[in-house]
């Protein structure tokens, strides 16, 4: 490709995607279900491959484009538009939301073959890609919110792809409710901007951030841009699960384990933290929202982390390790490194993908039996998922030369750099949470593929051995590997877990790559350029890397697991005894499942019924519909007995009519004789 690109290219990236959804979705009985994952792989393929060659012409030839493609209305000087702003940060969001979408995708033929609603899944995930693609491809606030809300209605669909699962209902309306809470404050900030700024396009809206900057929210004295960026990062909260937001992610893992990867590793919950790298123009103006997001990620990256490590569910914890890793993207989105932030996000979407789905080859190698208390010595059963599922783990933990240490250790050393007030908690949190995340991590790795074979006799039966997903497969069974549509998969992202943080860390934190895409104070916040000045290349970096604490915590982390759940395991046994009434905040997840059902929804129902009974009831219908026809119903009554019908009777009226119109034109005139007659 040539440094220009293409819109009718650009346009065919989100539409292939879509044109596959809508195949297997409406005609998926007449194609089959051979046709329905070929046309939806074939479309998302296709979208890959646009998007490979769109990321080289914008790395190599330094191509750009930002374009209306259609514009849908204009009201007074606001357009609303569908446009493309392709940049270095669009150009790597659409390779990572194609290539881990393909891999689910072809993943997917092996782990769904037995679903009746197997035509339905892939055209859900297929739909889910068109509207990812949509959100980071976007150039105005219109189209974000459209693909914002486009993820969240698919996400809803496919968490509850098992309908008539209860508990998976549960938890497609929990997400859903959690959701419309970010949303809220998402589309209040989004208001702010078009109310004062006047625009829906990024580059407009980017344009007025001088004259912004000097505004304050009407009557007070609150930095406008303070509100604005708060109400935008609540949106985030929600979408990127972060505290207290989160609740709805853990709960999500009900769906099938492809889902998991997709909208929970790679994509969806990324969403937060490409919105506010996006937005980095804006959130530079207010130390105090920068601040916030601070704090906020960095009490998910520690307190999440802690829930791993009870977790016995082998998605379950995955899907805790996903939250503390969005907890390190929000905090170095507080610190200003939002190219930090970003490297993370890639990084940590292709060992998270392989985790997942190296949960869901297990899950299928133990005949969807999800406790990884009736696992243990699958290495030797299942060698594909075992050596990818170390090298996933030991990019998540952080290992030197693996692509999660690369940015790992980027997001430490720019909180560490940080001037921010809340920046000496946020390093205390992202350096706790290296030794929390080796431990959960390898107690998980040690428990599922070392140790004894509990699959023979599961100590702990019954739990998961009977979900609506096990296709009757309740009982044990010798493991086995995956198919190669499984395990292929597999090693395609176990490739980039391991060599993509070294082959990109250069040109991502310190090149130009997301120069253009992204805005930073320097002098303000100067942990971009701190880091840049003691970086030295990835292979420096890595050697030094095995001297600093986070290599430390990490490996005691791994050790402590293998000495807790290998060695010794009457150490944890008897450490759950002692430290019983922490275990049972960490059991109810710190009761915040619990504040939000008995407090939040009892207020809430109270105020809906206060509402439903005084406003709905009393007020409109009693009041304003009901009362306004019973006093036109009264007046009409009075008038009737009026209109009698009898001829004497409107011939009286006349005369008292007539009478008190001759009276009230001559009382001035008769008024002293009257008052004189009367004596007054």
């Amino acid at each position: 490709m040539s440094a220009q690109l293409s819109q009718s290219t650009l346009l065919a990236v989100p539409l292939a995607p879509l044109a596959g959804a809508i195949i297997a979705g409406f005609f998926g009985k007449t194609v089959g279900r051979r046709g329905s994952h070929a046309i939806t792989i074939l479309g998302v393929l296709i979208a890959f491959i646009l998007s490979a060659q769109t990321l080289y012409s914008v790395a190599v030839h330094g191509a750009r484009f930002n374009e209306t493609i259609y514009e849908w209305m204009v009201l007074g000087p606001l357009k609303m538009e569908v446009g493309f702003l392709v940049d270095g940060l669009t150009a790597m969001m659409m390779c990572v939301v194609t290539f881990v979408s393909l891999m689910v995708h072809i993943y997917t033929i092996g782990y769904m073959e037995e679903d009746d609603g197997y035509q339905r899944f892939f055209s859900y995930i297929s739909l889910f890609t068109f509207s990812m693609l949509m959100l980071v491809m976007s150039n105005n606030m219109l189209q974000l919110f459209f693909g914002w809300e486009a993820v969240g209605l698919v996400s809803y669909l496919l968490i509850g792809f098992w309908y008539k699962k209860p508990t998976a209902i549960f938890a497609n309306m929990k997400a859903f409710l959690v959701n419309r809470v970010g949303d809220f404050g998402f589309i209040l900030g989004i208001g702010l901007l078009v109310a004062f700024g006047g625009t829906l396009n990024y580059a407009e809206t980017f344009a007025k951030t001088g004259q912004l900057s000097q505004m304050v929210f009407p009557g007070t004295d609150w930095s406008l841009m303070t509100v604005t960026c708060i109400c935008l990062f609540i949106g985030a909260m929600g979408k990127s699960a972060q505290f207290p937001l989160h609740v709805w992610l853990p709960d999500s893992m009900e769906g099938p384990t492809p889902i998991s990867a997709l909208i929970h590793a790679a994509t969806m919950v990324t969403a937060g933290i490409f919105m506010v790298a996006r937005m980095s123009p804006l959130f530079e103006l207010s130390d105090t929202a920068l601040n916030f997001v601070m704090v906020i990620g960095a009490i998910t990256a520690l307190f999440m982390g802690f829930l791993g490590i009870i977790q016995n569910d082998i998605k379950r914890v995955v899907a805790y390790s996903t939250l503390s890793q969005l907890g390190y993207m929000t905090v170095a989105l507080g610190a200003s490194a939002y190219s930090v932030a970003v490297f993370h996000l890639m990084t940590h979407a292709f060992f998270k993908a392989l985790l997942f789905l190296g949960a869901g080859s297990v899950i299928i190698g133990m005949h969807h039996d999800q406790d990884i208390r009736n696992m243990g010595g699958l290495r030797k059963y299942m060698p594909i998922t075992w050596i990818t599922s170390l090298l996933g783990s030991l990019a998540l933990i952080g290992t030197p030369l693996f692509s999660g240490f690369y940015s790992k250790d980027s997001i430490i050393e720019a909180v560490h750099a940080s001037t921010l007030p809340g920046a000496g908690f946020a390093y205390f949190a992202v350096i706790a949470g290296v030794f929390v995340t080796a431990f959960y991590s390898f107690r998980m790795y040690f428990l599922v593929f070392h140790g004894k074979e509990n699959f023979h006799h599961k100590p702990f039966p019954g739990e998961h051995d009977h979900h609506d997903d096990d296709h009757g497969h309740g009982h044990a069974h010798t493991p086995h590997e995956s198919p190669w549509v499984v395990t292929a998969p597999l090693v395609l992202l176990a490739i980039p877990s391991v060599v993509i943080g070294f082959m990109t860390i250069q040109p991502m934190l310190y090149g130009d790559f997301l120069k253009d895409a992204i805005t930073v104070n320097a002098a303000a916040h100067p942990a971009m350029a701190e880091l840049a000045s003691h970086f030295h290349g990835a292979a420096a970096m890595a050697l030094h890397g095995l001297t600093l604490l986070p290599f430390w915590l990490a490996l005691a982390g791994v050790v402590t697991a293998y000495v807790f759940y290998m060695v010794a395991p009457s150490i944890p046994a008897t450490l759950a005894k002692v430290l019983r009434p922490l275990i049972i905040v960490l059991e109810n997840k710190y009761f915040l499942d619990w504040f939000n059902e008995n407090v939040l929804a009892r207020l809430a129902r109270a105020l809906g019924v206060g509402l439903w009974k005084g406003g709905d009831g009393a007020l409109i219908d009693g009041l304003i519909i009901n009362g306004s026809a019973k006093t036109v119903g009264g007046i009409a009554g009075l008038v009737r007995r009026l209109q009698s019908g009898y001829l004497y009777w409107y011939a009286l009226v006349m005369i008292l009519g007539v009478t008190g119109l001759m009276t009230w034109q001559l009382w001035p005139y008769i008024k002293p004789q009257f008052t004189a007659l009367l004596g007054f």
